[in-house]
């Protein structure tokens, strides 16, 4: 690995993480609900994911799952379904229960810790940046060096990663106390969730290789 590698490697992680994808709107939808704690806790999930993801690309899991359409296919309408399982339980939530102050103690940040972690483990976009995209930065080893440098890669993927969701999150809790201010808006807030929940879920659905 050299400091020009890792450099293009780190700017293109950043940009791929920026752009709308299922794991940014998942942050995104915590957090204009339930606040910016609600969003960090769904980003460490998030991030906890990725070393599912690591490990299955470091030991060629990741490369067998990509080569069954079988089994990519049920990674991928899995992670749909869970998302619009999610929306549904957004739609149906009181909107008392999903307007929480930041910090609030009600708070439930073991289960959004839990969703994020299912949410990364199911998003096959992130496999295959794992598979398509880290290898292109792996050169002139084979073995554990190959090894090495993928868990290398993948760290430092993770942890920009981490830092521009908790961003996501600080904004995106700005949005959702100034929406709760309203009370017409805030009485829909599980609606607002439960839409970008079933946008997501969607997206993974027609998500091709």
């Amino acid at each position: 690995m050299d400091v020009v590698s890792a450099l293009t490697f780190l700017g293109a992680a950043v940009v791929l993480t920026v752009m709308p994808g299922p794991d940014n709107l998942f942050v995104l939808a915590q957090s204009i609900a339930k606040g910016k704690q609600a969003g960090i806790s769904t980003t460490l999930g998030l991030c906890t994911g990725l070393f599912v993801h690591m490990t299955a690309a470091a030991i060629g899991l990741s490369a067998a799952v990509y080569q069954s359409a079988l089994a990519f296919n049920i990674v991928k309408y899995a992670g749909a379904a869970y998302l619009l399982y999610l929306a549904y339980r957004s739609f149906r939530e009181k909107a008392a229960s999903i307007m929480l102050p930041d910090g609030n103690d009600s708070l439930d940040r073991k289960s959004l810790y839990k969703k994020g972690i299912v949410m990364n483990v199911l998003n096959p976009k992130v496999s295959l940046f794992f598979l398509a995209f880290l290898p292109q930065f792996v050169h002139g080893e084979n073995g554990r060096g190959a090894t090495l440098q993928i868990l290398a890669y993948g760290i430092a993927f993770l942890v920009q990663a981490l830092i521009i969701f908790i961003c996501i999150s600080i904004f995106a809790g700005k949005i959702g106390g100034f929406l709760r201010q309203n009370p017409a808006l805030a009485k829909r807030m599980n609606i607002i969730q439960g839409i970008l929940f079933a946008l997501i879920g969607f997206n993974i659905a027609f998500s091709q290789k």
